[in-house]
C-alpha cells in the first residue's frame, strides 16, 4: 500500500510489532494436536451405540490440526488487533463509553458471590438478596422513581419490560391504546421495544433547537396514544427543557412518559426523573454505572417505574421485613419473570460496588465532569467542525462533516483517519436527524491530557481536509486491516470457509 510518509511521520499508535495473522485454516499441519489424554480406563463404545442418529453431528472435514503453541500464539497475536478501553479512548456518543473499575471485577469475583448458586434458599442467600435490595434501593434515591426492578438483562430488555408495563396498565383502565410517540433522535431500540407490545409508532421531528415542540407534541397527543418514549438528556446531548410541559400535555389525555435511561451519567446525582414527570425509567448499568459493555457477556438493565405501575413489576420482587430479606411471587397483576432466576447477579455487583464506591458526592461529580469534558471538547472544535444545533450541551456534542464535505472528505473519512492517530472513532451517523453526524461523549474518566490529545489530533484531520484531502481515502492506512469494503460484507458475510485439503499442505 502506498503510504504518505509525510503524513505519517507525526502520527502516534504507529510503533511496535503488528503481525500478519492466517486463519486457523491456513495453520497447522496433518497429526498435529494440542492435547495428551491418558489411556482409556473403561471399556471403549462406538457412539452411535449411545446416542440416536439424529443427535450425532456428521464429520466435518478439513478441520486445522494445531499444537497448543500455535492455538495460544494465534489468539494472543488477534488480541493484539483488540483496541479496548484499557487501551484508549472511546469518544462514543451516546454510549458512555467510561473505564470499568477493576474493584468491581474483584468484588464480582469474591467466592461467597462468584460461587453462589441461584438456586441456593432465600435463607441461605440473605448476603446476595441484601446487595440487590440495597442496589435496587440506590437506584431509587438516583432517579427518584418509586420502585425498581432488577431483572432486565439489558437496557433494551429494560425497554419491554417497560413497555410490557405500560400495555399493563392500559388494559386494567379498560381500554388498550394503539400508538406510542417517539422523537426523530430516539434510539433504534426504543421504536422496536414498542413495536414488540403492539404499538404503531408515530414520529415527532426535533425542532430548530433539537428539541421536542411541545405545541406539535399537543397536536399529535390523544386518547389512542400510550406513552411517548423519550430521552433526556435527548440523544443529541440536549437537555428537554420542555420535559414538564411535554408530561402534562401526555398525562392529560391519560398517557404515560417513558424515559430511555441512556444519558443518565449526565444528570444523576443533580435532579430526578420522577420531577419531570416520568413514569417509567429503564438504567444502562454497562453506561452509567460501569459494567461492561456487550462483547456478548452478560448486561443488565433495571427498570424504575412511578408507584401506579408498581403492579406490573416483573415478578419476583425483593422485599426486606424484620430483618430478612425475600423474593415475593405473590403477584397477580405482574408482567411475568423476565429474566431466569433474578436477573444477571454478577453485573449487579458491578453497579452495587461502583455506587458504594462513589458514595452521593461522587455520583454529582460523575455527572459534572461528564458534562465539563463533553463541552470542553466542544468549545475546543466548533470552530472546525460544523455544529448543527450549537445549544447547551451536556454529556455529549453532535458535529457533522459540512466543513469538510467541500473537500470530499466524508464523516466516514474523518472516522477511518482517526485510527491511523491511535484513536477510536467517535458515533457516525447518528443521530439521524444530523446529516454526517461526529457524535463525541468524552465521560467523565478521561483526563485532561487524553482530551488534549483527541483535539489536537481532530483538528490535525481537519487541517489535512484542507490541504491534503486525497489520503483520507484510503485511510486508515496503519492496521493490519485497512478498509474493508463494509457494505458487502453486511450484505454478504463470509461466514464458513471450507478449504481444500491440498490448501492446508
Amino acid at each position: 500500500m502506498n503510504k504518505p510518509q509525510a503524513l505519517h511521520n507525526s502520527l502516534t499508535g504507529i510503533k511496535g510489532l503488528v503481525f500478519n495473522e492466517p486463519l486457523l485454516f491456513e495453520m497447522g499441519s496433518p497429526g498435529r494436536t494440542a492435547y495428551s489424554l491418558p489411556k482409556c480406563d473403561v471399556p471403549e463404545v462406538e457412539l452411535e451405540a449411545i446416542l440416536p442418529a439424529t443427535e450425532i453431528r456428521n464429520p466435518i472435514d478439513n478441520l486445522p490440526e494445531l499444537t497448543e503453541l500455535d492455538v495460544v500464539r494465534h489468539f494472543t497475536r488477534l488480541s493484539q488487533w483488540n483496541f479496548s478501553i484499557d487501551t484508549n479512548f472511546y469518544p462514543l456518543g451516546s454510549c458512555t463509553m467510561k473505564y470499568n473499575p477493576k474493584v468491581n471485577n474483584e468484588t464480582a469475583n469474591l467466592s461467597g458471590f462468584a460461587q453462589h448458586h441461584p438456586y441456593t434458599p432465600e435463607t441461605l442467600s440473605q448476603g446476595s438478596l441484601q446487595l440487590m435490595f440495597e442496589l435496587q434501593e440506590y437506584l431509587k434515591e438516583i432517579s427518584g422513581m418509586a420502585h425498581v426492578s432488577l431483572q432486565p438483562a439489558a437496557g433494551a430488555h429494560g425497554e419491554l419490560a417497560g413497555m410490557l408495563m405500560i400495555h399493563a396498565y392500559h388494559s386494567t383502565q379498560g381500554t388498550q391504546r394503539k400508538k406510542v410517540i417517539l422523537p426523530d433522535s430516539a434510539h433504534g431500540t426504543n421504536p422496536a421495544s414498542a413495536a414488540l407490545c403492539g404499538y404503531s409508532v408515530i414520529q415527532i421531528q426535533s425542532d430548530e433547537r433539537g428539541l421536542i415542540d411541545p405545541k406539535k407534541l399537543e397536536s399529535i397527543m390523544d386518547e389512542e396514544t400510550a406513552a411517548i418514549m423519550l430521552t433526556n438528556p435527548n440523544t443529541l446531548g440536549i437537555f428537554e427543557t420542555d420535559i414538564l410541559k411535554i408530561s402534562e400535555i401526555v398525562h392529560s389525555k391519560g398517557g404515560l412518559v417513558y424515559c430511555d435511561g441512556a444519558n443518565l451519567n449526565a444528570i444523576m446525582g443533580k435532579t430526578k426523573l420522577n420531577r419531570m414527570g416520568v413514569d417509567v425509567l429503564h438504567f444502562n448499568l454497562h453506561k452509567t454505572f460501569s459494567t461492561p459493555h456487550g462483547g456478548g457477556g452478560p448486561g443488565a438493565g433495571p427498570i424504575g417505574v412511578a408507584e401506579k405501575l408498581s403492579p406490573f413489576l416483573p415478578k419476583p420482587i425483593i422485599e426486606h421485613a424484620d430483618g430478612k430479606y425475600t423474593l415475593n411471587h405473590d403477584r397477580p397483576d405482574s408482567i411475568g419473570k423476565m429474566k431466569a432466576f433474578y436477573g444477571n447477579f454478577g453485573i449487579l455487583v458491578r453497579a452495587y460496588t461502583y455506587i458504594r464506591s462513589l458514595g452521593p458526592e461522587g455520583i454529582k461529580q460523575v455527572a459534572e465532569m461528564a458534562v465539563l469534558n463533553a463541552n470542553y471538547i466542544k468549545a475546543s472544535l466548533y470552530k472546525h467542525y460544523h455544529l448543527p444545533y450549537n445549544g447547551p450541551s451536556l454529556h455529549e456534542c453532535v458535529f457533522n462533516d459540512k466543513l469538510q464535505l467541500k473537500n470530499k472528505v466524508s464523516t466516514m473519512d474523518i472516522a477511518k483517519m482517526l485510527i491511523d492517530y491511535g484513536f477510536h472513532p467517535p458515533t457516525v451517523y447518528f443521530p439521524l436527524v444530523v446529516k454526517g453526524a461526529l457524535m463525541i461523549e468524552p465521560t467523565e474518566t478521561e483526563s485532561k491530557e487524553t482530551l488534549d490529545d483527541f483535539i489536537v489530533t481532530m483538528k490535525k484531520i481537519a487541517e489535512l481536509a484542507e490541504t491534503k484531502p486525497e489520503v483520507f481515502h484510503n485511510a486508515p492506512h496503519m492496521p493490519v486491516v485497512s478498509r474493508p469494503d463494509e457494505i458487502t460484507a453486511a450484505r454478504n458475510p463470509k461466514l464458513r470457509w471450507k478449504p481444500e485439503r491440498s490448501e492446508l499442505s
